[in-house]
């Protein structure tokens, strides 16, 4: 009985063993996709600000007392128009003091000048009344010059888009007090990474999409792209034309997909399968490691330009322990 009991208890070890080797090593079950056909849009991310095609700054040249505005936002202003006054006492006083300074050594100029050739006056002497007063009168164009600063001016035809400062108020070098422009036509000025750069061309459809509207993809076109980039951020800028009717208003932020590779009937396969640059296939119910050259990509789905046909089997979401050559079973992936 004893020697039963242990033959029994051998056998039953071994069987158990044996459950436990086949469960451990049983081929996983992986869910499989073949990949689909269909439009594939490659696009160049970036973010810009909606600004007049024609449009300026105006900002004081030096620290001054706002005196009078005299031109509000939307107001239509022409080129030179006086668009506010700083304090210009200081300014004012210098000029009148350079002012006498030069009338008084351009008189001396005159009186000496019909003296020289009879030799009443020395050359010495009258060259330099003659030095001083050109010294004077340029002393008088820069007073002058300081005076003019205090008063802002437009630099164009236009509107006033938007009018900073109140009087009374100490102004910087560094504050804009007024921007002037025409409120059409509108761009779009964005900074585009310098790898991307080489794939934007001018004439290429660009996607917007702006806060402000948020159910909408309004459209643009690439106009200009500035052939100087960035080095500090590594962009290049690039100006994209609005249409006439564009809803986007000045200074609003966007968020802008340049159009730079279209397909009909592109090959594509989840995002999920792919991984550094690989996916993983079921061929002859073995798993096998796949290169592939990925091309336009969206949340969803991603273009296989390159490595995979229309019939071979995907594996949707490889599992991380996933080997070469490894025996599988496979499911469908349910239908969406």
């Amino acid at each position: 009985m004893r020697t039963r009991h242990i033959v029994f208890t051998l056998l039953f070890v071994i069987l158990a063993a044996g459950g436990g080797f086949i469960f451990f090593y049983s081929p996983p079950t992986v869910t499989v996709v073949h990949p689909a056909r269909g439009p594939a849009v490659e696009a160049v991310y970036a973010t810009g600000e909606v600004e007049p095609v024609r449009w300026a700054k105006v900002s004081p040249k030096s620290t001054a007392r706002i005196v009078e505005i005299l031109a509000r936002e939307g107001d239509r202003v022409t080129r030179n128009q006086l668009l506010a006054r700083l304090s210009d006492d200081e300014a004012g006083a210098r000029v009148d003091q350079v002012a006498t300074q030069e009338r008084l050594l351009r008189d001396e100029v005159k009186r000496l000048t019909p003296l020289l050739p009879k030799g009443y006056v020395g050359r010495q002497a009258y060259d330099r009344a003659v030095s001083e007063h050109r010294q004077a009168r340029a002393n008088l164009d820069a007073a002058k010059h300081v005076l003019d600063d205090l008063r802002l001016r437009s630099p164009m035809d236009g509107v006033v888009l938007r009018q900073d400062g109140e009087p009374g108020e100490t102004v910087t070098s560094t504050q804009v007090l007024f921007w002037v422009g025409e409120t059409s036509p509108l761009r779009i000025t964005a900074e585009v990474d310098e790898e991307d750069i080489p794939r934007v061309k001018a004439g290429q459809r660009v996607v917007i999409k702006a806060d402000a509207f948020p159910a909408e993809a309004l459209e643009g076109t690439v106009g200009e792209i500035t052939p100087k980039g960035d080095p500090v951020n590594k962009s290049y800028r690039v100006r994209i034309s609005l249409p006439a009717d564009t809803r986007l208003k000045i200074g609003m932020t966007t968020e802008v997909n340049i159009i730079v590779r279209k397909m009909q009937n592109a090959l594509l396969v989840p995002v999920s399968a792919v991984s550094n640059g690989a996916v993983w296939v079921v061929r002859n119910g073995k798993a096998e490691r796949v290169s592939i050259k990925t091309g336009a990509a969206d949340e969803q789905r991603m273009e296989i330009t390159a490595g995979l046909g229309d019939n071979d089997e995907i594996i949707v979401a490889p599992p991380a322990d996933l080997k070469q050559g490894r025996s599988v079973r496979t499911k469908a992936q349910p239908a969406p």
